[in-house]
């Protein structure tokens, strides 16, 4: 059992990030846990981020400027160079299909599609910059919760997968084959466990921001849940990754402009 947790460990590191891990044995039963550490990557994220914040912040302290601009920069590329762009691809991928305003199986040929459409590129543009807008207002008191959104959208992207029904067979995409040999009962437990641990955690840590970023969360997580099924018929792993860009976006704005206010009413 430690061995196949371990592989599932390596396999959903090797899968959704560039971090070097030991090579992993890819079997049907070393795949069957991958979900519960794909949230994992996030902390990684999330504490790069921070640590990126904290950075600007003592370098500051002590006379050297390097501009909010350049450290609000590299936060947003800290998630991109971490999982290597898989889930931007998703993303960029899922607005050409939707874009397209075709038929359910033309959207679904479109996400196979590996060549980037003109709504993928404007989309992505539009994605980055609304991102660094979001960034450049980070404080120490969002930038906490921003952190741990991280974990927050892989967990319920990781519970789409083990949930949402697929739009393709299994063994037609990646994301289907993980689905079906899943140890689902377990992913769906240890997923939700994550999921009320990080409530707590992330109200504790950001109270009204808190708030707000888990409102964000379950908004764009039934966006998502309706989009998939009205448009697609079912998840793919492209959906999911457009899923977790959009929701981390969100929940990062939610943390922001709810900073602003709460300071701004003195709460």
């Amino acid at each position: 059992m430690a061995g196949r947790l371990w592989n599932s460990f390596k396999i959903a590191f090797t899968m959704y990030s560039r971090i070097p891990v030991p090579e992993a044995q890819w079997t049907e039963e070393n795949t069957s846990y991958t979900m519960c550490f794909f949230p994992f990557i996030g902390a990684v994220i999330g504490a790069v981020t921070w640590g990126l914040f904290l950075l600007k912040e003592y370098l500051l302290g002590r006379g050297f400027v390097f501009g909010d601009f350049f450290f609000t920069v590299l936060m947003v590329l800290v998630p991109i160079f971490i999982t290597g762009g898989i889930h931007l691809d998703g993303f960029m991928d899922t607005q050409d299909a939707l874009g397209s305003w075709q038929p359910k199986e033309k959207r679904l040929e479109i996400l196979k599609d590996s060549h980037a459409g003109s709504f993928a590129v404007l989309s992505c543009g539009v994605y980055l910059l609304a991102y660094i807008g979001v960034y450049s207002a980070l404080t120490a008191y969002s930038v906490r919760v921003t952190a741990l959104s991280f974990l927050l959208s892989r967990t319920l992207s990781g519970l789409s997968v083990l949930c949402f029904p697929q739009a393709r067979e299994e063994g037609k995409s990646l994301t289907a084959s993980f689905s079906a040999h899943a140890a689902k009962n377990t992913g769906r437990a240890v997923l939700g466990i994550y999921l009320v641990l990080l409530c707590f955690i992330i109200i504790e840590a950001g109270r009204y921001a808190g708030v707000s970023v888990i409102l964000a969360a379950g908004l764009m997580y039934g966006y998502y849940y309706r989009m998939c099924i009205k448009k697609f018929g079912g998840m793919t792993g492209d959906l999911a990754g457009y899923f977790l860009q959009m929701c981390e976006l969100f929940m990062a704005a939610a943390a922001v402009v709810t900073d602003v206010f709460v300071k701004g009413f003195g709460l």
